[in-house]
């Protein structure tokens, strides 16, 4: 495995690239999950460096004994970097106190859910229609996602952390 170096955003142009990436991959600097709204300067985030380029972020939020991975991407697939990063969201979870990490993805999100389960995470929960009103706050959400799968429901996954 590659050895990522994984911190938390340091400088503005740290904050820039991350406000960046979420408005590339996310649609803006807002995630909605189970009708709340979660805005990127709020959360948690660590980013993965490979020398001195960045190649991936995760984004994550603390509440009690849970913690919401709230994104997860990394720039080239495939290299690692999201299992770095998810390891590291995890560890940091553990360090916080939490019992479960647990994150939400759309019905069309395949890859995502192949990724996670590999990982030891659970389907928990299917929240239909979810995303349908989700959309009323975040129009930018798509109504067609990966593999042309219309976008409606949010799946729930979860890790019990040890």
């Amino acid at each position: 495995m590659h050895p990522y170096r994984i911190q938390p955003p340091r400088t503005l142009a740290d904050q820039q690239w991350l406000r960046d990436l979420w408005t590339a991959e996310w649609g803006g600097e807002t995630m909605i999950t189970r009708g709340r709204v979660h805005r990127l300067a709020d959360l948690q985030a660590l980013i993965a460096w490979d020398g001195a380029a960045p190649v991936g972020a995760a984004t994550f939020h603390v509440e009690g004994t849970d913690c919401e991975l709230m994104s997860l991407n990394a720039i080239r697939p495939g290299g690692g970097v999201g299992s770095a990063l998810l390891q590291a969201v995890e560890d940091a979870a553990r360090q916080a106190g939490c019992r479960r990490v647990w994150l939400i993805t759309s019905n069309d999100n395949l890859d995502a859910l192949r990724f996670y389960q590999r990982r030891g995470y659970r389907l928990v929960a299917v929240h239909p229609g979810a995303i349908d009103e989700a959309r009323r706050l975040k129009p930018t959400i798509p109504l067609v996602g990966e593999h042309g799968i219309p976008i409606h429901d949010e799946l729930e996954l979860e890790k019990r952390l040890s």
